[in-house]
């Protein structure tokens, strides 16, 4: 299988402070289920935020979606992220608008016909059960209600790969059974690679998946 993340001895830092992720490497396959842990500070965000370009790469290589990030411009950048959906802890959802309209944003960023971002809303929506809820605006919604919005807006452009920062971490646990179940099957139907950044993996989980784990700067696999 094709690559769609692979670092060599990637060095990660922000800016004036110390290294975070120390000579990582990782390599994960099209198609594959991955978990990211480490403990808090342990440099699991920072380590999703590069792979969509957020944390530029210090040293190393890094190639997402066969992509370089190494002094990637602006335009390529965009490009890259046109290909990845993101769901974050908090939602990031934009309180102002609809449900429908915060599905569509992907969609309208890439300039897609009213119509067919419409089309695209409806069909996801469906697909995470809240097509009874289109005309809502978030703030009318349950924590589990808006990640499920935020679920489906991150795969309104079709990604290759979705990557996600503790997804369930506000989330009760039916909340959660929910989003996990979702994200199981975009993988499955829509062959969508998924990385998903967590304290806890569930321990209910019907799926292969490959974990690495972030200690002291070092990314390792865990078999």
């Amino acid at each position: 299988m094709q690559s769609i993340i692979k670092a060599r001895n990637l060095i990660l830092a922000y800016e004036n402070e110390d290294v975070i992720i120390k000579n990582g490497n990782l390599d994960v396959k099209t198609n594959e289920f991955v978990f990211i842990t480490g403990k808090s500070g342990s440099g699991k965000s920072t380590l999703l935020k590069s792979f969509y370009g957020e944390i530029p790469v210090r040293a190393g290589e890094l190639n997402v979606c066969l992509t370089s990030l190494n002094k990637i411009s602006q335009n390529e950048l965009d490009k890259l992220r046109q290909r990845i959906g993101i769901i974050f802890q908090n939602y990031r959802l934009i309180n102002e608008w609809s449900v429908e309209k915060n599905v569509m944003l992907p969609l309208i960023i890439k300039g897609i016909s009213r119509s067919n971002c419409e089309k695209q809303a409806a069909k996801l929506l469906k697909h995470v059960n809240m097509s009874h809820k289109a005309d809502k605006f978030p703030l009318e919604l349950s924590g589990g209600e808006q990640q499920r919005v935020a679920m489906a807006r991150a795969l309104a452009h079709n990604p290759n790969l979705l990557l996600c920062d503790e997804p369930t971490g506000n989330l009760d646990e039916y909340s959660s059974d929910i989003i996990w179940s979702l994200l199981m099957s975009a993988r499955e139907y829509l062959g969508t690679t998924i990385v998903v950044v967590t304290h806890h993996i569930p321990m209910n989980l019907r799926i292969s998946y490959r974990h690495f784990a972030i200690e002291n700067g070092a990314i390792n696999e865990i078999n």
